[in-house]
């Protein structure tokens, strides 16, 4: 990876808005949005990186880091490859039978996901290995040969390979690739062993399958990506910002593109993570809202909840169990609503309904005068005075005031509403709502949110905060600086990892820790092996193990971290972190049930890169005065209500913002209501207390 010195570049494409940051000696430089090209989104990086360089030569840019939505925008509108799996004979229907799981039981017309790759093009193979991965019946290569021109004649452009046990036992995997090459030296292969090697045969088979069905897309991306920067006179190296908020090389996001799915989301809590930090505050909930969609997160002591499983193209958007599930860590972020561009309407009972159709980038929110119709969250933020229709982007772009209010008095009508009390509706519908999804993804996880501090990101966050943070409970909000670019901005944050896994199932007394202290060894070695291509030495490297625990019969397990090595006595440095992790889950252990391990883990991972904050002026303690002032919405006073407009770039270290009041910058919007006392602290967020 570059120095931190020197200049990098971090791109985040998102649904409406492609959002860059460069940092030049460590500090923030320059920051700039430009309109997603959704048909070829390189075009629009290529557009944002000159506009952000503004004038500087291309080889001040020595590192380029980048997080796209490519990966599960495919796989939500099957704009994938033509692929093709290959399994063992016998489990062909895998993917249609799924878990047999009913993610609504009342639900008699339930809808499940269809299938990435049609039945004809899966193939079964007459191979067999056990559960402890001996083999029982030999692979024919004849017949893998058989198959292979059989994908020739159905064109297939990718395939998948999931045999039964292979997490144990990997060789017929690996022969059948071995063959497939040979005879379609054109067509990528993915294996479920290198992919996703755990054991649950449909979920495995599920992340290997999106795996080929994304990755020529992907390969195709980022060719044209990197043509179109060397033809700006970029040379400089690109990392992709993963899942779980680690960056990898080019190369290794070609072989993995499912491990991309969440990338710019990820990379909106380790900005939400950062700035807590710097406030000294460890424990927050990252919430991010966009033109599209808002996420949140639990950040705790620091660190992101990661979760070993996600699911994405979901039938119904919050309906957990109807998309397609892939094993691949990811921070444990959760969709809670709707953005900006989220179109409202009216809903079975007669009230405002928000979501789940948008009007994203592209017509976008009637207010933003590119042929949009229907009322969105954005024009209702714009109505109740939020928003400034000459300062939005920094007055680059001109919000239709009229427009909007036009949009919102139809649906007005409809709902029997005024305009006010409509806006005000949607604005009230989308923070509740948001606030509920956030509150049970606290209490699944079993955290109190009361003891959480709320970090707001996004074009969108800032604006909704206030509302989503007070029907939490939540006293404390963080804003930070150029929070409308956060994800881009959490791209420079995060460190140069890797993550590796392997299920090898045994009850804790039956462990081979022999076996076990080879095969963590194994993958170390290999992790430390990409973090030295990358430039990270051994010595900078930081190394972590973890394992998948339950009890003997139970059909899920938890993670338990076990530090950087385990202990002399294995077994009881297991058998602890799972006490201390499971009890801290549940409560107490059921009596005299053994523990299994079911899966390792191990992530190395290079330093954080040092980054720079604060502007150097000198911090002291000065009530701002309002540049403006003008009315906005005040859920407090259920009325409009006379608010202090501020220029963000006008609040130095110590200032303090009292409420009613609206801080703008331009990439966001902050509102402050009623109650509420800000203070911007020595790193430039604005730190706010509800209530005083």
């Amino acid at each position: 990876m570059a120095p931190s010195g020197r200049g990098r570049v971090a791109v985040d494409i998102g649904g409406t808005f492609t959002d860059l940051v460069l940092l030049e000696n460590g500090r923030i430089a320059a920051t700039a949005k430009t309109p997603t090209t959704n048909d070829d989104p390189s075009r629009a990086v290529a557009a944002g990186v000159v506009r952000l360089l503004g004038g500087r030569a291309p080889e001040a840019v020595a590192e380029i880091v980048h997080g796209t939505t490519l990966v599960s925008n495919a796989l939500i509108e099957r704009k994938g490859a033509r692929s093709g799996l290959v399994t063992t004979a016998g489990f062909r229907d895998v993917l249609g039978i799924a878990r047999e799981q009913r993610y609504d039981l009342y639900d008699l017309s339930l809808e499940m996901p269809t299938p990435l790759i049609r039945r004809r093009q899966r193939w079964e193979v007459t191979e067999r290995v056990l559960a402890d991965g001996t083999v029982d019946r030999a692979l024919d290569p004849d017949e893998v040969r058989r198959i292979a021109r059989r994908m020739r004649r159905e064109r297939v452009e990718s395939v998948a390979i999931c045999l039964l046990h292979a997490y144990r036992y990997a060789d017929h995997e690996r022969r059948v690739g071995e063959l497939l090459a040979e005879e379609l030296p054109d067509v990528p292969v993915s294996l479920s062993s290198d992919v996703a090697p755990e054991l649950g045969e449909f979920v495995r088979t599920s992340t290997v399958v999106a795996n080929a069905y994304v990755r020529p897309i992907l390969d195709r991306y980022l060719r044209t990506l990197e043509r179109r920067l060397k033809q700006l006179g970029i040379d400089a190296p690109l990392y992709i910002m993963l899942s779980t908020g680690g960056l990898a090389a080019v190369d290794t996001a070609r072989r993995y593109p499912v491990r991309l799915c969440e990338s710019g989301p990820a990379a909106g809590v380790l900005s939400a993570a950062f700035w807590a930090g710097r406030a000294k505050r460890r424990d927050v909930l990252a919430f991010d809202m966009g033109g599209t969609t808002a996420k949140a997160c639990i950040v705790e002591d620091g660190m992101p909840l990661v979760a070993r499983e996600t699911e994405v193209a979901r039938v119904y958007r919050f309906a957990k169990g109807s998309g397609l599930p892939l094993r691949a860590p990811a921070i444990d972020l959760i969709e809670i609503g709707a953005g900006g561009g989220s179109i409202a309407h009216v809903g079975p009972f007669g009230t405002p309904k928000v979501g789940p159709e948008s009007a994203a980038g592209e017509p976008g929110p009637v207010c933003y005068g590119r042929g949009g119709t229907q009322p969105t969250v954005t024009d209702a933020d714009l109505v109740l005075g939020y928003l400034n229709p000459d300062y939005f982007l920094g007055g680059e772009m001109e919000l239709d005031l009229e427009g909007a209010r036009r949009a919102i008095g139809a649906l007005g009508t409809e709902l029997g509403l005024g305009l006010e009390e409509t806006a005000a509706g949607i604005h009230r519908v989308v923070n509740e709502n948001m606030a509920s999804a956030a509150r049970m993804h606290a209490i699944e996880r079993g955290r109190d949110l009361e003891r959480f501090t709320f970090v707001a990101t996004g074009g969108a966050g800032p604006v909704h905060a206030w509302g989503v943070a007070c029907a939490l409970g939540m006293r404390s909000l963080i804003f930070p600086p150029i929070a409308g670019v956060a994800s881009a901005f959490g791209m420079l944050t995060a460190p140069c990892s890797f993550d590796f896994v392997r299920s090898s199932p045994a009850v804790l007394g039956a462990v081979d820790w022999r076996g076990v202290r080879s095969m963590l060894a194994k993958m170390t070695r290999e992790g430390l092996a990409l973090l030295r291509a990358a430039g990270i030495g051994q010595d900078e490297a930081k190394v972590a193990l973890s394992a998948d625990v339950r009890h003997r019969g139970q059909g899920d397990s938890v993670t338990v971290q076990l530090g950087a090595a385990l202990s002399a006595k294995p077994a009881a440095h297991v058998e602890e972190a799972f006490e201390r992790t499971y009890t801290g889950l549940y409560g107490r252990r059921p009596p005299g049930v053994e523990p299994e391990v079911l899966t390792w883990r191990v992530r190395t991972a290079g330093p954080p890169p040092r980054i720079r904050t604060g502007d150097g002026r000198a911090a002291g303690r000065r009530t701002v005065r309002a540049a403006a002032r003008r009315a906005i919405y005040s859920p407090e006073r259920d009325g409009l209500v006379d608010a202090a407009v501020i220029d963000r770039n006008a609040l130095a270290p110590g200032a303090t913002v009292t409420g009613p009041a609206v801080v703008e910058e331009p990439e966001s919007t902050v509102v402050i209501g009623v109650g509420g006392r800000g203070t911007v602290d020595a790193t430039g967020s604005l730190v706010v207390s509800v209530g005083g």
